[in-house]
């Protein structure tokens, strides 16, 4: 059973959008977590912050509680066990909806999602329903990454976008602002990937629910402390699940296309 504070605190809202939350998920984030709570309030003091940690055993938990001791606009979700990325993020966004926040942002905990970025991308969502922060898009900058991973990011996305016929450019991109509205469209009871594939299901479900998404240029920088979530594992389970995505698609469009010459509503150039 997932344990929480439970204080429910009035917060400020951000003009055009209302009350955001932003989750940040954690495991093994002690070295982090106190500085990039630090930076998100100050970059954005209107915020709340929901801290979901996944019981780590690094003390992260206790790190947040006692951050969320000393400041109003921080709570903590604490969850029984490392259950993935897309897990903490679905039960923040379920916090949200239960408690009146109309966004959501995404971020991670080590560092390689600028706070500083915030506002920038809470500006954007006043007219969208979905905000991606973006490392490939015009004006983004993505710092200290090897040139293996910068290969592996890019070609990833390309294959995203070419497989799903997105037009987004980060589709494994995790730093967000999702409108309540919009994640409402989306079926997200369906959803079962974690990690560069859960951001890839959620774009894919996104851009089928015809809900407006826009991308803004970030500074990305790779982790100084801690060690990396990613996993050769994460990777072949997006590319496993973005390549189905893409047969299932295709396959619907064509049955649909049948469906539509059987019963004359079929257009041809």
């Amino acid at each position: 059973m997932i344990q929480a504070t439970d204080t429910i605190r009035r917060a400020d809202e951000v003009p055009g959008v209302g009350r955001v939350l932003v989750v940040i998920p954690t495991y093994n984030e002690a070295d982090n977590i106190a500085v990039i709570v630090g930076r998100v309030r100050r970059a954005a003091p209107a915020v709340q912050i929901l801290i979901a940690d996944d019981n780590s055993p690094d003390g992260t938990g206790a790190i947040a509680d006692a951050l969320a001791d000393g400041d109003a606009h921080v709570q903590v979700l604490h969850r029984q066990g490392k259950q993935g990325l897309g897990a903490a993020y679905l039960a923040g966004f379920g916090w949200a909806r239960e408690r009146g926040y109309q966004a959501v942002v995404e971020m991670d905990a080590d560092g390689s999602h600028a706070p500083e970025d915030l506002p920038a991308l809470l500006d954007a969502a006043r007219d969208a329903d979905v905000v991606i922060g973006s490392r490939w898009t015009r004006g983004a900058r993505v710092l200290n990454w090897p040139l293996r991973r910068l290969l592996l990011s890019r070609g990833g996305n390309l294959y995203a976008r070419l497989a799903l016929g997105m037009p987004v450019s980060d589709a494994t991109g995790g730093y967000r602002v999702y409108r309540i509205s919009a994640l409402d469209a989306i079926d997200l009871d369906s959803v079962t990937s974690q990690g560069y594939s859960f951001q890839v299901e959620l774009s894919r479900l996104a851009h089928r629910a015809g809900v407006r998404i826009v991308e803004v240029p970030i500074t990305f920088a790779e982790r100084e402390r801690g060690d990396s979530k990613m996993s050769p594992k994460i990777v072949a389970e997006a590319l496993w699940r973005i390549t189905a995505w893409g047969v299932r698609d295709r396959r619907q469009a064509v049955r649909r296309g049948l469906h539509g010459t059987a019963t004359g509503q079929a257009r041809w150039p």
